[in-house]
Parts: C-alpha cells; sequence; structure tokens
C-alpha cells in the first residue's frame, strides 16, 4: 500500500547522528521561521528515510561527501558547517571527510536539505549510500512511486526539493580500492544522474528497485514497475550507480528484455526549434528570468523532459523505435531467468577458458619442439654443460643443470633413449650426492626417479 506521511523535519530519524544546533536556527537544523514540510513515501506503514543501524563509535573507515551544484555555498553556510566538524574539507561547493575512528557529528539529511544536492557515504564494512536532490518542479514525485523498496530506495520531498536515497548494505569488509579515495571520483561519476532524473529519465529507479530485488527485500510475487526505454545500454554513471548498489549485471541484462528503445542523446536541432517555436511567449520569458537568475542547469532539464515527453507521444502511435520485450514480469520470473543466464554464461565462461587453455598448451607444446629440435645432436656437450654447471656450487648455476637436464630427459624421451639418460642422471646424482641443494632441485624436477 503506498502512503505519503507529512512529517516536520525534526523528526528522529538521523542515519549518522545530531547536527549541532547553529545560530538563527531551530534544534532541528532548519532555519527559526521557516515552516518546512518533509512528505516521506514509504510502504505499507513504514516510514522513511530509515535510519541506517546503529553501529560502534569506532570505525575502520568512512567516507562522506557533499556537493552542492545548483548554488554555491555561501559565508554563512560555510560557517555553520565548520561549526558541526572541524576537520572536514570544505569549500563553496563541497563538504569531504574520512573517518579511521569515530564519526561524522552531523545529519546528513538536513545538511541535503539545507544545503547540497549530492551526497555519497560508504564504509568498509558494506554500506554504501547515494542521496540526489532535484528542484521539485524539475521532478514529479508521484513518478518515482512504483519504484520504492524499504532500506533500499526511498524519495521524500520537501518545498522546495525531491530527495533521491539510495542504500546498499553487503556483510564483510568492502572497499571500492584506491580511486574510492580521490576526491569526488565516485560522487562526481554519478551527478549526471541528477541530469537525467529532471529529463525524465527514470533509469537509475529501475536500477535502484533492482538493488532490492538484489537485496531481496522485494517479494518474489511483486510485479515490476514500469521498466524504462534504454536499460539495455547503459550511460557510464547508470553503470557505475548500479556496480555502486551491487546490481548483478546479469540481472540487469534480463531486466532490459522489456526495456524500449531510449530516446537519442543528441537533440534534433530543427524539431527541437519548432518545439520551441510553440511555446507561448509569456513562458519563454519566464524561462529567460530563470537562466539570467542562475537555473540554467534546471531550466535545461524541465524543458528535455518536456521535449522529450512530446517526442515520445508522437513517436507511439506511429510504431517508431526498438518494440519492447515481454509483459511485466514478477520479481520470481526475473530472478529465475537471472539464474538461466548466469548459468549459461558460467558454461559459456568455462568453455572459452578451456579453449584458451588448450591453445596456450599447444602453443607451449610447439615451442617445446622447436627448442628440442634446436638441441639435436649436442647432446655430449649438454651433458659436460650439465656437469660443470653441478660442480660449481653456485645456486644460478645448480637452476641451470635442472634446465639442461630437463632438455636431455625430453631429448632421451623423443630418441627412445630414456634408460641411457636415467643411468647417466643416476651417476650424476651419485657424483653429487652431497650437494643436497642441488640433489633437491632435482627431486622437485622430477630428474632423480
Amino acid at each position: 500500500m503506498w502512503v505519503m506521511h507529512s512529517a516536520e523535519r525534526g523528526h528522529e530519524g538521523s542515519r549518522a547522528g545530531v547536527a549541532s544546533s547553529e545560530t538563527g536556527q531551530s534544534s532541528c537544523g532548519v532555519p527559526a521561521g521557516r515552516d518546512v514540510t518533509t512528505l516521506h513515501f514509504s510502504v505499507e506503514s513504514d516510514q522513511f528515510p530509515q535510519p541506517i543501524p546503529e553501529r560502534d563509535a569506532v570505525s575502520e573507515y568512512q567516507y562522506y561527501e557533499f556537493r552542492a551544484i545548483d548554488r554555491p555555498l555561501d559565508d554563512k553556510a560555510r560557517a555553520a558547517l565548520r561549526a558541526i566538524t572541524s576537520r572536514a574539507r570544505i569549500t563553496s561547493t563541497s563538504l569531504v571527510n574520512e573517518y579511521h575512528f569515530g564519526d561524522f557529528k552531523g545529519n546528513p539529511d538536513r545538511l541535503m536539505d539545507q544545503y547540497f544536492d549530492a551526497h555519497i557515504y560508504y564504509a568498509n564494512w558494506g554500506s554504501r549510500r547515494l542521496v540526489l536532490r532535484v528542484p521539485v518542479r524539475s521532478f514529479e514525485p508521484a513518478a518515482a512511486k512504483p519504484y520504492l523498496v524499504p532500506d533500499t530506495a526511498q524519495v521524500r520531498h520537501t518545498t522546495d526539493h525531491v530527495v533521491f536515497d539510495f542504500h546498499s548494505e553487503s556483510e564483510g569488509d568492502d572497499f571500492f580500492g584506491d580511486e574510492a579515495e580521490e576526491e569526488g571520483g565516485w560522487l562526481a561519476s554519478m551527478i549526471p544522474l541528477r541530469a537525467d532524473l529532471m529529463a525524465g529519465d527514470l533509469r537509475c529507479l529501475y536500477l535502484g528497485w533492482l538493488a532490492g530485488v538484489e537485496s531481496g527485500e522485494v517479494d518474489e510475487g511483486t510485479t515490476e514497475p514500469p521498466v524504462p526505454p534504454g536499460l539495455f545500454q547503459l550511460s557510464a554513471p547508470l553503470q557505475v550507480f548500479a556496480d555502486f548498489l551491487r546490481v548483478d549485471p546479469d540481472l540487469i541484462e534480463v531486466a532490459a528484455a522489456a526495456s524500449g528503445e531510449a530516446a537519442p542523446t543528441g537533440l534534433p536541432p530543427e524539431e527541437l526549434a519548432d518545439w520551441v517555436a510553440q511555446l507561448p511567449g509569456p513562458e519563454k520569458d519566464a524561462i529567460l528570468v530563470r537562466v539570467i537568475q542562475g537555473e540554467t542547469g534546471v531550466v535545461a532539464g524541465e524543458l528535455l523532459r518536456r521535449f522529450r515527453k512530446d517526442q515520445a507521444a508522437k513517436l507511439a502511435p506511429a510504431g517508431r523505435g526498438r518494440s519492447p520485450g515481454p509483459g511485466r514480469r514478477t520479481v520470481g520470473a526475473l530472478l529465475a531467468a537471472r539464474n538461466r543466464l548466469a548459468e549459461e554464461n558460467a558454461r559459456k565462461a568455462g568453455e572459452k577458458k578451456a579453449k584458451e587453455q588448450a591453445n596456450r598448451e599447444r602453443e607451449q607444446a610447439a615451442a617445446r619442439a622447436r627448442h628440442l629440435d634446436t638441441l639435436v645432436g649436442r647432446e655430449k656437450e649438454l651433458w659436460e654443460q650439465v656437469e660443470a654447471a653441478a660442480t660449481s656450487k653456485k645456486p644460478k648455476e645448480y637452476d641451470r643443470a635442472v634446465t639442461l637436464l630437463k632438455d636431455l630427459h625430453d631429448l632421451a624421451r623423443r630418441t627412445g633413449t630414456a634408460e641411457a639418460f636415467a643411468t647417466r642422471s643416476r651417476q650424476l646424482c651419485e657424483r653429487h650426492a652431497g650437494k643436497r641443494t642441488l640433489i633437491k632441485r632435482f627431486d622437485k624436477a622430477g630428474l632423480t626417479g
């Protein structure tokens, strides 16, 4: 059952501590005198955003990053943030902090409501979180309703913004690697998803829903939400997002079978010009005012969403574009199809690996045969070299003796003189029996049997 909860921002639901009170603000971190109402969307009766389960105060590694995109942080905002944390790197567009012990004392939800448009958090015990905020007039919150999953993909609505909140949890140590520590690397890769959402691209919401399926949060009898077009070809930001939420590529591939063709990435100039020409004059004036006021990105997203929606409406009756696959499927059907695909991919991978191994072995055998060809008729010289290397009492020469003896062994097998080789190698070992290091090398190479 779909429920919308209206609550004051002062509710207790912090994911990471309590924000410090600031001058001119209420105790809940909202500027005094401002009436802010938050709409929490949830399935059944669970209100969200849900708090992350509490952990011990001492942590191995945590990373917090916030970005201000639509509007930079002024001096007052930076001062308020500095009052919360003394160790964070704070600029006019970001706040970044890493913890090898302790925890962040701010409330990420409140910081997102007040200052920032994007936030990423991850910890090496398996917690990951991505939060994106867009202006409320650039996205209709109800459009996200079918894709919500408690504790995995959530949306909340303030007076001015829509906030998308994605989580992934995994037991055990977890880290992205060295590139994760590059400031802004992972969050910067996913920030373009804001523009996608404002343009009406819902693929990241569907991927968020798949993350809920992957984590077992969605019942197998549940029917999937509408599959957005273009799921079969993910952009780089969407691919990073899917990896961040640990969505199985095989599950994405199966889900994409029901996805139609995405709108072209390049906008057709003539069609766009005709569409703009049909906009009412007063609306164009209002758009220009907003652009001058610094809302260029927001306005572009809104217009692009409207344009693509109108274009899609024109294409639909004509039946143009990539035809979608099967109708709406259940979670159980998706998982069963994923398992079949995974088995098929594993079989193909095994066959490919075996074929590559066989090819390597053939190439190695051919190279070995060519090498032995160069040694035919030089057996007497090789035995002399083995004797000299064995007499040297030098480890590197011992290794050379082993290599030469292997060549003589293989030549003997080729020419049918294996018995003579065995006799002569036994005599060699008897002469040098006191050299335990050498004999050990011969034993390991299987040359003393």
